[in-house]
């Protein structure tokens, strides 16, 4: 918010509230672009841990094995 209003200030326009920049396009066109990157992240994370986790896979085991049976 304090970048927004400092290049309100530049512009010669006035600074504004909290709320004000709440609402505005601005604040929602950067807050959901954030959160698409936090999504993504998460998503590779699960895809990711599934493929490790796939059957066959040299570095998984069963889920149900112990770890004395396997070592791991």
């Amino acid at each position: 918010m304090r970048a927004f209003s400092d290049e309100a200030a530049e512009h010669g326009q006035a600074a504004i509230s909290l709320w004000a920049y709440i609402g505005s396009s601005r604040f929602w066109f950067e807050s959901l672009q954030n959160w698409q990157s936090e999504f993504l992240a998460i998503l590779t994370l699960v895809v990711l841990s599934i493929w490790l986790r796939e059957a066959g896979s040299p570095e998984s085991k069963s889920v149900f094995a112990s770890h004395a049976e396997t070592g791991r």
